[in-house]
C-alpha cells in the first residue's frame, strides 16, 4: 500500500493520499483547493490514477479541493449521507465500505463535531476528519454540531476499536502527525471525563472565535466551487 499525509500550514489540515500497489489505484481523504497541483504531482510522480475522493464534513476552515479534483481527474466524490454538499457522486452511511483493489475503509458515522462527520477505518488506522483530534476534540458549537452526540461518537463507537488503531485526524496544530486509541483515551485533556454531561459542560464553555474562514468556506463546499469560480 501506498501511503502519503501532505500538510497544509495556512489550515493546518492534513490531507491523505491511499494508493494500491498492484492497480495504482488512488483515493485522496479531506484535499485543500489550493493544494490541488501538489497533489496532482504527487500521483504523477508516483505513477497513480485517483479514483476517488473523500471528504469527512463539510469544512469550515478551507475550500476543500474535492470538486477541483473530480474536474480535472474524473474521480468519483464521495461523502457521508448527511452531507449538505450539492456535487456528491456518491453518498455512504454507517457500515459501508469504500473499496479500491485490496484496500476497503469502512465508513463510521461519527456526528458531533458538524452533523454529517464521518470516519473511515481502514485496517489498523482510522480517519477521524475533525470529531477525535490528536490530545484535542473538534469544537461543536456550529454546523449543527452536537457535544452530546460527540460524546457517543467518540466514547462509543471511536474509543472501542483497538488500542493500537492509528489516529490520522484532519487536523493538528502542534506538529504531531498521528496518535492512537490508546494514548487518546488516556491521555487527550477533554477526554478524561465521567459523564456526557461533564464533556457537554466543558464542550460548551470553550468561548472559541469562528473559523476566520467559515463565512466563505461553509458555502463554497456546500456548492463545490471549483478554483474557476473562486
Amino acid at each position: 500500500m501506498i501511503f502519503n499525509q501532505l500538510f497544509d500550514t495556512k489550515s493546518s489540515t492534513y490531507t491523505y493520499i491511499i494508493a494500491s500497489d498492484k492497480g495504482r489505484e488512488a483515493i485522496v481523504i479531506d484535499p485543500v483547493i489550493e493544494n490541488t497541483n501538489e497533489y496532482l504531482k504527487v500521483l504523477k510522480e508516483l505513477d497513480l490514477k485517483l479514483v476517488k475522493v473523500i471528504d469527512t464534513h463539510i469544512h469550515a476552515d478551507h475550500i476543500t479541493g474535492l470538486n477541483e479534483l473530480s474536474k480535472r481527474t474524473s474521480c468519483t466524490k464521495i461523502m457521508g449521507e448527511k452531507s449538505k454538499s450539492e456535487v456528491i457522486d456518491t453518498k455512504v452511511k454507517e457500515d459501508d465500505v469504500i473499496k479500491i483493489d485490496s484496500i476497503k475503509l469502512k465508513v463510521i458515522y461519527t456526528p458531533g463535531h458538524t452533523d454529517c462527520s464521518y470516519s473511515f477505518l481502514m485496517d489498523d488506522k482510522v480517519f477521524t476528519g475533525d470529531t477525535l483530534l490528536i490530545n484535542g476534540t473538534g469544537r461543536t458549537d456550529f454546523q449543527s454540531g452536537s457535544s452530546k452526540d460527540q460524546y457517543n461518537s467518540i466514547f462509543n463507537k471511536l474509543l472501542k476499536l483497538p488500542d493500537k488503531t492509528i489516529v490520522y485526524p484532519a487536523h493538528d496544530y502542534n506538529g504531531k502527525k498521528f496518535s492512537t486509541i490508546e494514548n487518546e483515551r488516556n491521555n487527550n485533556p477533554r477526554l478524561q471525563v465521567n459523564s456526557i454531561d461533564q464533556y457537554t459542560e466543558l464542550m460548551n464553555n470553550l468561548n472559541l472565535a469562528n473559523p476566520k474562514m467559515m463565512d466563505v468556506a461553509v458555502p463554497a463546499n456546500i456548492k463545490g466551487l471549483t478554483l474557476d469560480q473562486l
